[in-house]
């Protein structure tokens, strides 16, 4: 991890190789035909809809939907245009690049636009961008269930936890504990869990939602999506929180990585954590898990980039951290 000042200053186009010293491309001839997968995320929008105002604050000029929307339009034209490696040399295939763009919660609250629409620009926005799947933080319990199950019918994606019961509440029949998504030959499975709300959200807002065991319940969700649905890469949005120095057992991404188990990725949000790149955690079984989260307020949009081949499933051959918006000042 670094400060954010330094993180920001080094963040316009900011890619590094992670897990190998050569790109999964550079081998192709060894391992096969490579298809791309690119994962874009945000965590922890809180109602940002423009920029921050040019006031001279350390943030002015960063962030708003227009400018991620025309980031994100961009990467997607590059990525699906691209030529795929096969034998050694490049040529023009459909199946080359995929983008799926997800969020890790805290989609509402932090602006005078939630106070005045309740969430419905925010959902609206999110789908025009072609966001995917998201999962709920604390604050989109903020003016309720009702009205987050109300804003959803402005929603083209699901949301996505496996640990939340709503069962008797607005939000039943609302959301979906996974989704599989298919991009070109591969399967994505994604799910979401969500954090304890006792002490975060007031009852009169959880109603008789349940929360569940993270834990279990995403083990169980992620051993179904790869073993029985043969996904290819197994993805939680997890809105818990990277970790906690004041209280090493409370649950959190770090030690959700180490219980699990046949999960890849976790993208993370709720501790607002600016990640130069993702962290690599060891699983029950002792294979990676990769865990990302990318700070707060729509500053950066994240950038994953994967390679999959028949010998390889799923190397993470870049990581990007793209900053939304143009920083005038310090």
């Amino acid at each position: 991890m670094q400060s954010r000042r330094k993180f920001l200053q080094q963040t316009a186009l900011a890619a590094g190789s992670l897990l190998a010293s050569k790109s999964v491309f550079a081998g192709a001839a060894n391992l096969g035909d490579v298809t791309k997968l690119t994962i874009l995320h945000t965590n922890d929008v809180h109602s940002r809809l423009e920029p921050f105002p040019m006031d001279g604050g350390k943030n002015q000029g960063l962030g708003g939907v227009a400018a991620r929307a025309d980031l994100i339009k961009k990467i997607k034209a590059e990525e699906e245009s691209k030529s795929i490696v096969a034998g050694g040399d490049f040529f023009k295939d459909p199946d080359a690049g995929h983008v799926l763009l997800l969020d890790a919660g805290d989609i509402f609250q932090g602006t005078p636009y939630f106070n005045l629409y309740k969430g419905e620009p925010e959902i609206k926005a999110m789908s025009a961008m072609g966001y995917e799947a998201a999962t709920m933080g604390n604050h989109d319990f903020d003016a309720g269930l009702e009205n987050f199950a109300t804003q959803l019918q402005h929603a083209n994606f699901p949301i996505l936890l496996c640990n939340y019961d709503f069962t008797n509440t607005p939000m039943e029949f609302k959301s979906q504990p996974f989704k599989i998504f298919r991009k070109g030959k591969l399967k994505i499975g994604v799910t979401g869990v969500g954090i304890e709300m006792k002490g975060l959200v007031p009852d009169v807002l959880a109603g008789n939602t349940k929360y569940l065991d993270p834990v279990e319940n995403l083990n169980r969700t992620a051993a179904m999506l790869k073993k029985d649905k043969g996904c290819d890469m197994v993805i939680c949005l997890s809105h818990l929180g990277y970790q906690y120095r004041e209280d090493a057992t409370r649950m959190c991404d770090i030690i959700l990585a180490k219980e699990s188990d046949n999960v890849d990725l976790i993208i993370g949000g709720h501790t607002h954590t600016f990640m130069d790149a993702p962290v690599v955690e060891k699983n029950k079984s002792g294979s990676d898990v990769l865990i990302n989260q990318v700070g707060w307020a729509g500053i950066i949009l994240g950038r994953l980039d994967f390679g999959f081949s028949k010998l390889s499933k799923n190397n993470l051959t870049k990581s990007h951290t793209v900053l939304i918006g143009k920083k005038t000042s310090e």
